[in-house]
C-alpha cells in the first residue's frame, strides 16, 4: 500500500527542473505480493473448518502478511513530520478514506449482512478499516519514535501491556493499534542497507528451510492453536488464556513475524515485473476487496460443495488472486481516487498550502 506522503512515480523533469525521485520496484513488488497473500487468506478463512491444509496456510500467511505491510509503511514514514503539507496528505489519504469506507462497510453490513440496526460508529472500525485508523495513529506518533532512545523495545513493551489489558476496549480497535505498533516502529528504524541484506543470495537460500519449517509448524498447530492470536485484536484474557500468556505470545509472535517477513522479502523481485505498477494501488485493492470477501460470506458462496474440495480450494485461491490484481490496476485507481486520494483543496487554508510550498 502506498503510504500517504509516499511519492508517486513521475517522469523526469523538463525545462531544467530536477527529476522526481524514482520509486524502488522492490517495495512495490513487496506490497503487491503481500496484498495477494491478504486476499488469499481471506478466501481461505471459510475453508478452515474442512481443510487442515487451508487452516495451516491461513495461520502461516497471517503470521507475516500484515507485519510486512506495516513494516514497509513504517519505512515509508521515516520522513514524516508535522509539516502542513504532510499533515494534509495524512488527512486526505488516511482519515477521509477511513470515514468513507467505514460508512460504506456499515451499509454493507446493514443491507447484505442482514443487520439493519448495525450502528454507524467512527469509533468502532469494522473489518478492514482498522488498518487506516492504526496508520493514522502510528503516523502521528512518528516524531516520538524518532525522539526516544530505545524505540523498538519501548513499542514492544506497549504491545505486551496491551496484550494483558482486557479493559482497553474496542474504541478505534486500540488493541490492534498497540499490538501491531512494534512492526511500524521497526520499519521506522530500518535503513536501505537492511533491505540489501535480505536481497542477498545467501539470505534467499537460508530462507527456504525457515519457510518450510514455518509451514510444517503451522500444519501441526492448525488444529491446536487459536488463530485469533494472529489478529492481535484481543487481550490474552479475552482469548480465555491467563495474562502471562499474553507476554509470551506477544514476544513469540513478534519474533516469528520478523523472521518470516525477512524470508518473504528475500524472495521479492528487485527488478521491474509485470505487477510492479500494481504496488502503488494496493491500498485500493485492500479496501475494495473487502466488499467481495464479506459479500461471499453474506451470500453463502461457500455453501456449495465444490469450494471445499482440493480443486475447489485451488480455484478459490486463483479467483482471489485475480480479483485483488484487478482491484490494484491503474484503471481502478482512477475510478476510486475520489474516495482514496481526494484533493479537498476547499477544506484547507490557502496560506497553509503556500507555507508548505515555500518550505
Amino acid at each position: 500500500m502506498r503510504a500517504p506522503g509516499e511519492p508517486a512515480a513521475k517522469p523526469a523533469g523538463t525545462g531544467g527542473k530536477p527529476a522526481a525521485k524514482r520509486r524502488d520496484p522492490f517495495f512495490d513488488n513487496a506490497k503487491y505480493l503481500a496484498i495477494l497473500l491478504v486476499a488469499m487468506g481471506h478466501a481461505w478463512e471459510p475453508l478452515r473448518g474442512d481443510s487442515r491444509a487451508a487452516s495451516a496456510l491461513y495461520i502461516f500467511v497471517y503470521t507475516f502478511h500484515m507485519p510486512a505491510f506495516i513494516i514497509i509503511s513504517g519505512y515509508m514514514s521515516r520522513s514524516f513530520d508535522m509539516r502542513p503539507d504532510r499533515l494534509r496528505r495524512l488527512i486526505t489519504g488516511v482519515a477521509v478514506p477511513y470515514v468513507i469506507f467505514e460508512v460504506a462497510y456499515t451499509l454493507l453490513k446493514r443491507t447484505a449482512g442482514g443487520d439493519p440496526d448495525y450502528p454507524f460508529s467512527l469509533l468502532d472500525p469494522w473489518y478492514l478499516t482498522w488498518f487506516l485508523i492504526a496508520l493514522f495513529v502510528w503516523r502521528l506518533t512518528t516524531p516520538i519514535w524518532k525522539l526516544v532512545r530505545w524505540p523498538v523495545p519501548l513499542s514492544l513493551a506497549i504491545a505486551i501491556l496491551a496484550a494483558i489489558s482486557p479493559d482497553i476496549g474496542d474504541d478505534l480497535d486500540m488493541q490492534r493499534v498497540l499490538q501491531f505498533l512494534p512492526f511500524f516502529v521497526v520499519g521506522l528504524k530500518l535503513k536501505p542497507e537492511h533491505f540489501q541484506l535480505v536481497r542477498r543470495r545467501e539470505a534467499r537460500l537460508l530462507s527456504l528451510p525457515v519457510l518450510a519449517g514455518g509451514a510444517l509448524f503451522a500444519y501441526w498447530a492448525a488444529p491446536r492453536m487459536n488463530a485469533a492470536w494472529f489478529y492481535h485484536r484481543d487481550s490474552a484474557q479475552e482469548l480465555g488464556a491467563p495474562g502471562w500468556t499474553g507476554v509470551v505470545m506477544t514476544l513469540a509472535l513478534f519474533g516469528c513475524s520478523l523472521v518470516l517477513t525477512a524470508c518473504f522479502l528475500a524472495w521479492v523481485p528487485r527488478r521491474h515485473m509485470w505487477f510492479t505498477a500494481l504496488g502503488a494501488g494496493t491500498l485500493y485493492g485492500y479496501l475494495l476487496h473487502g466488499f467481495l470477501a464479506k459479500g461471499s460470506r453474506f451470500g453463502d458462496w461457500y455453501a456449495a460443495d465444490w469450494p471445499h474440495s482440493p480443486v475447489g480450494e485451488i480455484a478459490v485461491t486463483l479467483i482471489a488472486a485475480t480479483v485483488i490484481t484487478v482491484l490494484c490496476t491503474p484503471l481502478v485507481q482512477r475510478l476510486f481516487k475520489f474516495a482514496m486520494e481526494p484533493e479537498m483543496r476547499w477544506a484547507f487554508r490557502r496560506d497553509v498550502e503556500e507555507l508548505a510550498k515555500r518550505r
